[in-house]
C-alpha cells in the first residue's frame, strides 16, 4: 500500500496542517503518532515525525514540496526504511537510499530502519587488525586499525578530501566496501568524487551517498544515517567496510537549523542540547564486530571458531575548523567520541607539505595495538626522532652554530620529510613505506642531496610497484624481521644489492 487513502483506511487517523515553517510542518490530530514514524500528505509527499507536543505533531519534510495549510495528513504505521542490496555497489544514492537513475525492476534484498541502536558489547571485539591508508605519514606515525573511528580535522582547502580519496582507493583495491557520505556537498564536488571512483576503476567496491546544500535540511540530516545503515548491511554480509562522513560540522549546522525552526531551546553556539547524543550514536555504530553465522548467541551452546567471523566498520568522520581553532563546540565533541584524530595544519599546507598533516597534533588511541612489534618499534623510533628534529629546527632560529651531529640530524629530518611528501594521486603500500624509512634510517642515501634522494625514492617505488622478484624480496625481508633492529641489520647486509637494483 502506498496511497494516501490506503494508509488512512488502515490507521483511521487524520491530521490537518495548521502551521508551516521551512522544513518543519505542524499538524493537529494524529493521536497515535510515534517518534520517527513516516507520515504521508494527501499530495503524496512523505515526512517524518520529528517531535510530539500536547497540541501538535511536528513533521520533518524529506523533500521539497509546496505543503499548504489545511492539507490532510495520514499516518503510515511505519518507520523510515531504505532498500538494501548489492545493486548499490558502484552507484550514487540520495539520502533516502534511492539510486540516481535507477532502472525499474531491480530487486532489493531487504529494507532496514535508518536509526537503529548501536551493537552491544557482546558482539564487539578489540581492534587488532591494521588499517592501511596508503599515506606514508599516517601509516608510520599515526597508524589506524580496522574498526577505528578516526576524526579527520582541519581548515577548509587543506586537502582533506584528497586524503580521504587515497584511503578509499587503498581500501577498495583490497576488497573493502567503501561508502562516501557527501553531506551537503556542492554538486560539483560530488561529481568530482564520483568521477574519481569511476576513473580509478574501484566503483565495484564503492557507494556514494550524497546530499546537496539546496536539499531540504531533513534530507541532509539523514545522510550519515543512510551511509551507516548501508555499512551495517554489508558488515552483516561478512564484509569489512570503510565509511567516510564528510563532513559532520555541516551535519550539525543543518540539525541546528531544524531545531531552531522547531523552536527547541538552543544551547552553546545555538546548537540543540542533544547534538552530542546525535553524533555519538552514529559513531557508536562503527567498530570491530563478531559476526555469528546461523547461531543464537543468547544460548549457552559452545561456539566453534568456524561459526564466528570478525568484521569491521571503520569510520572517518570529517570536521572543518575555522582558522585552526581546536576549541569549537562540534570539533571538541567529535574529538571526545572518536578514537583519535588526524590534523591537517594550515601552516604546513602553506609551506607546501602534502599531505599537510601535523604529526605532533595528530592522535591515534587504538591504532598501535593493531601493529606488529616491528611497526610499533619503527613508529616509536620515528616519532621520537621527529620530536628531536622539530626542537632543533626551532633552535636554529637563534642563529646558533651547528655541530656536525646536529647537521646530520637536520639533514636526515629533511630527507624523511621528503619521504612523507606524497602527491594526492599516489598511494604507497605499507611495506614500501616501511622499507624506504628503514633504508633512510640505516644510511642508504646519507651522502646524497634532496634532489638525488627524491629521484632514487621514485625509482625505488616504481621498481617495487612493478612487482616481480624485487617486490617479493622486499616483502620477504619485512616479513622475516621480528623487530626494527633485525630489519636494519638485513638492510645493511643487502645495501649494495638493493642500490644496484634500483639504479638499473
Amino acid at each position: 500500500m502506498n496511497k494516501f487513502e490506503d494508509y488512512l483506511n488502515v490507521t483511521k487517523e487524520i491530521g490537518i496542517v495548521e502551521k508551516i515553517s521551512p522544513s518543519v510542518i505542524y499538524v493537529r490530530g494524529l493521536p497515535g503518532a510515534k517518534l520517527f514514524e513516516l507520515i504521508m500528505f494527501e499530495s503524496g509527499e512523505n515526512g517524518q515525525v520529528f517531535s510530539l507536543s500536547r497540541d501538535y505533531v511536528e513533521i520533518l519534510l524529506l523533500k521539497k514540496a509546496e505543503i499548504k495549510i489545511g492539507t490532510k495528513v495520514a499516518r503510515t504505521n511505519e518507520t523510515l526504511k531504505i532498500p538494501l542490496g548489492s545493486f548499490m555497489l558502484g552507484k550514487a544514492l540520495d539520502a533516502l537510499g534511492t539510486v540516481v537513475g535507477l532502472e525499474k525492476g531491480i530487486k532489493f534484498s531487504e529494507y532496514r530502519v535508518l536509526d537503529s541502536a548501536p551493537p552491544g558489547i557482546n558482539v564487539r571485539k578489540n581492534i587488532d587488525k591494521p588499517f592501511e591508508t596508503g599515506v606514508t605519514i599516517v601509516d608510520l606515525v599515526t597508524p589506524l586499525g580496522r574498526g577505528q573511528r578516526q576524526l579527520v580535522i582541519g581548515d577548509r582547502k587543506t586537502n582533506k578530501t584528497q586524503f580521504l580519496l587515497q584511503n578509499l582507493y587503498t581500501q577498495a583495491a583490497s576488497g573493502t566496501i567503501c561508502i562516501y557520505a557527501a553531506i551537503a556537498k556542492r554538486k560539483l564536488d560530488t561529481a568530482m568524487i564520483h568521477n574519481f571512483l569511476s576513473n580509478e576503476k574501484i566503483k565495484n567496491n564503492t557507494i556514494l551517498v550524497a546530499s546537496a546544500p539546496d536539499d531540504v535540511p531533513g534530507l541532509v540530516f539523514l545522510t550519515p544515517y543512510t551511509a551507516i545503515t548501508i555499512a551495517e548491511y554489508f558488515r552483516d554480509m561478512g564484509r569489512d567496510v570503510l565509511v567516510v562522513l564528510d563532513d559532520m560540522t555541516a551535519h550539525a549546522k543543518y540539525y541546528r537549523e531544524i531545531s531552531l525552526l522547531a523552536k527547541r531551546f538552543p544551547g552553546r553556539s545555538s546548537y540543540p542540547g542533544d547534538i552530542f547524543y546525535i553524533h555519538a550514536k552514529i559513531m557508536e555504530r562503527g567498530g570491530n564486530f563478531l559476526l555469528f553465522k546461523d547461531l543464537d548467541i543468547s544460548t549457552k551452546t559452545k561456539i566453534s571458531p568456524d561459526q564466528v567471523k570478525e568484521v569491521s566498520i571503520t569510520l572517518l568522520p570529517v570536521a572543518e575548523m575555522v582558522m585552526g581553532d581546536f576549541s569549537g563546540y562540534i570539533q571538541t565533541n567529535l574529538m571526545a567520541m572518536t578514537d583519535g584524530h588526524i590534523y591537517f595544519d594550515r601552516e604546513y599546507f602553506n609551506q607546501g607539505r602534502r599531505p599537510a598533516i601535523n604529526p605532533f597534533l595528530s592522535v591515534t588511541r587504538v591504532g598501535r595495538q593493531a601493529q606488529t612489534q616491528l611497526l610499533r618499534e619503527l613508529s616509536r623510533v620515528l616519532t621520537s626522532f621527529l620530536v628531536s628534529h622539530e626542537k632543533l629546527r626551532q633552535y636554529m632560529h637563534f642563529g646558533a652554530e651547528l655541530s656536525e651531529e646536529t647537521q646530520r640530524t637536520l639533514s636526515l629530518g629533511d630527507k624523511i620529510q621528503s619521504l612523507f611528501d606524497q602527491p594526492s594521486n599516489v598511494t604507497v603500500p605499507l611495506n614500501l613505506s616501511v622499507i624506504l624509512f628503514a633504508a633512510l634510517w640505516v644510511g642508504y642515501w646519507k651522502e646524497k642531496g634532496l634532489s638525488d634522494l627524491k629521484n632514487d625514492l621514485k625509482r625505488f617505488s616504481q621498481k617495487y610497484m612493478e612487482g616481480g622478484s624485487f617486490k617479493k624480496g622486499i616483502d620477504d625481508i619485512i616479513e622475516g624481521s621480528s623487530t626494527f633492529e633485525v630489519l636494519l641489520d638485513k638492510l645493511r647486509k643487502s645495501q649494495m644489492d638493493i642500490l644496484q637494483t634500483i639504479s638499473k
